[in-house]
């Protein structure tokens, strides 16, 4: 007879498959182009490209100057689960996608981790153009920025809101509390008339940089799993 393996090994197995080293020295971006369509209202669908046209047209900024394309969104646009990351880096701005590169690759390691990806996640970043040699953006950047960001956190709705790294919670909670201080705790906040429950972890770069961090990040991801759970998504 086949014993059954019990949740604790399945646990285990998933966080170790987590803090698998194997995708940080892997350079090749992820080839994204053939993204799943998602069937979407033609009103959410009339404000993303409203949002995203108002992003390309926006004026006297450095950021747009030096990029090569605008990086809007990934993932599916009806999830209730959305993820903000800092800014793209040159895969991302050859792609025109975020997350396409290595950090990518973790990333999409940790949603694994947690039986998430990217078609029931949405995804976007604090500034939609790279930043020249992947500079953290400025402040007078993200303010730039914010508004078009928490318009795009508004049309998506999103029930949970992970915050990837320090850009993203400067941005959205402010520069009063430090993300080691700031992660693993949940936070109501008001988008409009969205409400969503808002967490902050570590960016995937950081993770590959200081990679004794994840395990505080995989408390991160199972706060996420219990949360949607708790919230049926």
């Amino acid at each position: 007879m086949i014993k059954k393996i019990n949740t604790k090994t399945i646990k285990l197995i998933k966080f170790y498959n987590f803090i698998n080293y194997n995708l940080i020295y892997n350079n090749k971006a992820i080839n994204r182009y053939k993204k799943d369509t998602f069937h979407i209202s033609g009103d959410k669908a009339e404000k993303l490209e409203k949002l995203k046209k108002s992003i390309l047209n926006i004026k006297n900024c450095e950021l747009k100057k030096s990029a090569t394309n605008v990086v809007f969104s990934d993932g599916n646009p009806k999830a209730k689960i959305m993820l903000i990351g800092e800014g793209p880096g040159a895969n991302e701005d050859r792609e025109g996608l975020p997350f396409v590169g290595r950090a990518g690759a973790l990333l999409d390691k940790m949603l694994a981790s947690i039986n998430l990806d990217r078609k029931n996640t949405y995804i976007t970043n604090v500034v939609n153009y790279r930043p020249p040699e992947n500079r953290r953006p400025t402040e007078e950047e993200i303010t730039k920025y914010l508004p078009y960001l928490k318009q795009h956190i508004e049309i998506i709705n999103p029930r949970i809101l992970v915050l990837l790294g320090s850009t993203a919670l400067n941005a959205i909670i402010g520069n009063k509390i430090v993300i080691s201080k700031a992660r693993g705790q949940w936070t109501e906040k008001q988008f409009g008339e969205c409400k969503a429950s808002v967490i902050v972890t570590f960016h995937p770069a950081f993770l590959m940089r200081q990679p004794a961090q994840k395990k505080m990040a995989w408390i991160d991801l199972k706060m996420i799993r219990e949360k949607k759970s708790k919230l049926r998504i």
